[in-house]
């Protein structure tokens, strides 16, 4: 039998001895542990600072706003609510302003209901812009409100033709 050689690399090796830290080195592993609990302190209450209970209540008026500017972006909606002629009448007899005028809402505490009427430009598909209308109303109200669109009804009321359009450029 031979004999076989252990070098220090092939086994672990312990060392029994004594540590010793320095005073400073204690007082700052202190302030640091002191950092860090108050830093948690101070997360802890951020996050009930954020906790403040409370109801939010969002206007019909200011849904309708939402929903009516939605609307507006949509190409090939020309207006929204009556006719040009009798729109600004309509406007300061109904207290509406040109935002929410042609839209009617029922909200509740998670879901609307809206009724958006509408005026196409002559030439667009209305099938089409009725849908693109209803995704970006849906869309817009639930981004700045939160509320689910339940429905959206929306009634075609008028074509208005692109030369006759005041103050649009085709």
């Amino acid at each position: 039998m031979t004999q076989q050689e252990h070098t220090p690399r092939d086994k672990e090796t312990q060392v029994q001895g004594k540590t010793t830290i320095d005073d400073s080195v204690i007082a700052a592993i202190n302030n640091w542990e002191k950092e860090q609990a108050m830093t948690q302190q101070e997360q802890t209450t951020k996050g009930k600072e954020t906790q403040v209970q409370g109801e939010t209540t969002i206007d019909d008026s200011v849904i309708a706003s939402i929903a009516g500017i939605a609307a507006r972006e949509v190409e090939g909606v020309a207006a929204l609510g009556t006719s040009s002629v009798t729109s600004p009448l309509a406007g300061r007899f109904s207290g509406k302003g040109a935002r929410a005028r042609g839209v009617e809402v029922e909200s509740g505490k998670k879901e609307a209901i809206l009724d958006v009427t509408i005026r196409v430009i002559y030439g667009f598909s209305i099938p089409k812009i009725v849908g693109d209308v209803r995704q970006k109303v849906a869309q817009r109200v639930y981004e700045m409100t939160g509320l689910t669109a339940k429905e959206i009804n929306i009634k075609v009321i008028d074509i208005e033709f692109p030369e006759r359009m005041p103050g649009r450029l085709e």
